[in-house]
């Protein structure tokens, strides 16, 4: 079976503590990591600190931390201290987010997001090796300080995002693993031919580059309610973020219900989505519906060659008890 791990959810629970909550119970379930997402809610580092303090086995890692909000050197920093704090568990992601939050939110530009996320890499490796630090970039030039710390004993596991065929080349070639959201079973296929692409092109071991595929899943025994939290969900994301995600499906060969979505939203037009996503889309998408119909969904992407972590994340509006209810009944240990 397919590691499988937590996707924490990308709208804010209401208090730290649920986050918390959730990874515990995660931890307890089985589940190989608790990834948390950054968006603009609550920030990734404050609250995996706290589920560093409060568990003791379960990996933990952002997923991701975007390339434009911080320093190299700082997430490099950070970095090394969530190693220390955590005994060793963290796996960090990074990539560039899209320009929706890069610009909306931080008021950055979104420029040249590869070599960024690339040098981004290469620097926090540098700051967690504890050496100098002495480099020389196309975007970032830095030297002349080393970490003011012990360098972790545990090397930090570094992953980059993807969706497009270039950033997850990249991934494969500088990255220890790539994080990939929003694939079809096919889809993911296509794109993992692009990370070996970069593997081969880095000179690596494909063993070496984990690949791990944030995956929506709603359980429920209202199965109707499961397929509505996931439509929303994923109409929001191709609809509401820029265009990344409307790319991706389009790639994936839903382009007319990925611009159909787009309209509809951009229209506010919610029964529209209801009918543009149905059942057989949302199942491309997502794990849905009731345990029984989750169970069967669950071998197709457990079966995906090439596939190292499956990671269960959650819908926009879903409840404490549905994402509780969700992770009990996916639960690796079940």
């Amino acid at each position: 079976m397919t590691d499988r791990s937590l996707h924490l959810p990308v709208a804010s629970p209401d208090s730290v503590e649920q986050f918390v909550e959730y990874a515990t119970l995660g931890e307890s379930c089985g589940y190989e990591h608790a990834w948390l997402p950054e968006t603009w809610g609550r920030d990734a580092v404050t609250v995996l600190t706290r589920i560093a303090t409060e568990t003791d086995e379960i990996g933990i890692g952002p997923s991701i931390l975007n390339v434009y909000s911080r320093s190299p050197a700082l997430v490099g920093q950070t970095a090394a201290t969530l190693q220390e704090v955590s005994d060793g568990r963290l796996r960090l992601g990074l990539g560039p987010s899209g320009p929706a939050v890069i610009e909306g939110w931080h008021g950055e530009s979104f420029d040249r997001p590869l070599r960024r996320t690339r040098e981004f890499i290469e620097i926090v490796r540098a700051v967690c090796s504890g050496d100098l630090v002495d480099y020389d970039g196309e975007i970032f030039s830095l030297g002349g300080f080393r970490l003011r710390a012990d360098p972790p004993e545990t090397p930090i596991p570094v992953d980059a995002a993807g969706m497009g065929p270039k950033s997850v080349e990249l991934a494969g070639r500088f990255a220890d693993g790539w994080h990939a959201t929003v694939f079809t079973p096919d889809g993911f296929g296509e794109r993992l031919e692009d990370l070996e692409r970069g593997v081969e092109l880095g000179d690596r071991r494909r063993e070496d580059v984990t690949a791990t595929l944030s995956l929506t899943a709603a359980v429920l025994e209202d199965g109707d309610r499961a397929r509505e939290l996931c439509r929303n969900h994923l109409a929001f994301y191709v609809g509401a973020m820029g265009t990344y995600y409307r790319e991706s499906l389009s790639r994936q060969g839903y382009e007319a219900e990925a611009t159909a979505i787009a309209a509809a939203v951009a229209n506010d037009e919610r029964e529209r989505v209801g009918e543009i996503v149905d059942d057989d889309l949302l199942e491309d998408f997502a794990i849905v519906g009731t345990p029984e119909e989750a169970s069967d969904q669950l071998e197709r992407w457990d079966g995906i060659d090439g596939l190292d972590e499956l990671a269960v994340s959650f819908p926009r509006g879903a409840t404490d008890r549905e994402v509780t209810t969700t992770i009990e009944a996916l639960a690796p240990d079940r």
